[in-house]
C-alpha cells in the first residue's frame, strides 16, 4: 500500500487542506493523522510523521505572519521558551504513563470554548485590556499547552487562540498568528523526541509538508484579508469537529 506512488497525490492534497484549515483555525490534524493511520504506518510513527510534516505548515504560517506584521517573534519569545520546556516535559511523561484520562476531559473543555466563542462578541478584528502581564501569561500558559501538545495535543491550537483573546485581549487575527509560532514551538520539539526514537517516515513527512506549504500561504493570506468574519465560523466549526471526533474515540 504505501509502496503505491498513486498515494503521493492524496498525501500532498491531504497536506495543503490540513495546511489550508491549519492556518485559518488549528485542527489541521483532523485530516492529516487518519490518512496516516489509514495508509497502515503504525501509531507511533503516525505520530512522529504527522508532527513532521505539521511543522512545514506551522513555521510557513508563523513567516508569513512575521512578513505581514500580525505576530512578532522577538514578542513572543518568552512564551517560545517556555512552550518549549513544557513540551519536553510532556512528550517524556505520555511515555511514562497512560494519556486516556485526558481524552474524557478534553472535549467538554472544547465544547464550552466553541459554546463560548460562539455567543461572545469579544472574538473580533480589535484589540481589547489585557487581564494578565504577557511575560506572566507566557510563563503559565507556554508551559501548561506545551506540555499538553506534547503529552496529547488535539485541540491545543483552540485553546492558545482562545487563551490570548481572552487574557491578552489579542484581536482573532493576531491570536490565531501567535498561535500558529507557538504551534511551531511544540511541533519542532516533538519532531525532535520522535526522531530520537526513529518515529518519523521522512517520504510521507516532505511530500505532505510540500502540500502543507501551499496550504497554509493560501490560508493565512485569507486571514490577513478577512480577519475575524473568516476565522470565527472556521475556528467554531473545526472546534466542534474535535470535539466530536473526541468524544467518539472516547466514549464510543
Amino acid at each position: 500500500m504505501l509502496e503505491s506512488i498513486w498515494f503521493l497525490p492524496l498525501l500532498f492534497a491531504t497536506g495543503l487542506t490540513a495546511g489550508l484549515v491549519d492556518s485559518i483555525a488549528g485542527g489541521g490534524g483532523l485530516l492529516t493523522l487518519p490518512v496516516l493511520l489509514g495508509m497502515g504506518l503504525p501509531p507511533h510513527a503516525a505520530l512522529g510523521t504527522n508532527k513532521f510534516q505539521s511543522s512545514f505548515g506551522s513555521f510557513t504560517s508563523t513567516m508569513y505572519y512575521r512578513k505581514h506584521n500580525v505576530v512578532s517573534i522577538r514578542e513572543g519569545l518568552v512564551g517560545v521558551i517556555f512552550t518549549a520546556v513544557g513540551t519536553v516535559l510532556g512528550a517524556w511523561l505520555v511515555q511514562q504513563i497512560a494519556s486516556d484520562i485526558l481524552g474524557y476531559l478534553i472535549p467538554w473543555l472544547l465544547l464550552a470554548i466553541a459554546i463560548y466563542t460562539f455567543i461572545t462578541p469579544k472574538f473580533s478584528d480589535k484589540d481589547s485590556e489585557p487581564k494578565l502581564p504577557k511575560n506572566t501569561f507566557f510563563f503559565f500558559f507556554g508551559l501548561i499547552f506545551g506540555f499538553y501538545d506534547g503529552f496529547f495535543g488535539p485541540g491545543v491550537g483552540s485553546f492558545w487562540a482562545f487563551a490570548f483573546v481572552m487574557l491578552l485581549g489579542f484581536n482573532l487575527r493576531k491570536a490565531t498568528g501567535f498561535t500558529k509560532l507557538m504551534n511551531f514551538t511544540s511541533n519542532i520539539v516533538s519532531v525532535v523526541m520522535f526522531l530520537i526514537g526513529g518515529n518519523v517516515w521522512f517520504l510521507i513527512a516532505l511530500v505532505m509538508g510540500a502540500g502543507q506549504i501551499v496550504g497554509s500561504v493560501i490560508g493565512a493570506h485569507l486571514v490577513i484579508r478577512k480577519g475575524a468574519k473568516l476565522i470565527r465560523p472556521v475556528f467554531i466549526t473545526i472546534v466542534i469537529l474535535t470535539t466530536l471526533k473526541l468524544l467518539y474515540q472516547n466514549y464510543f
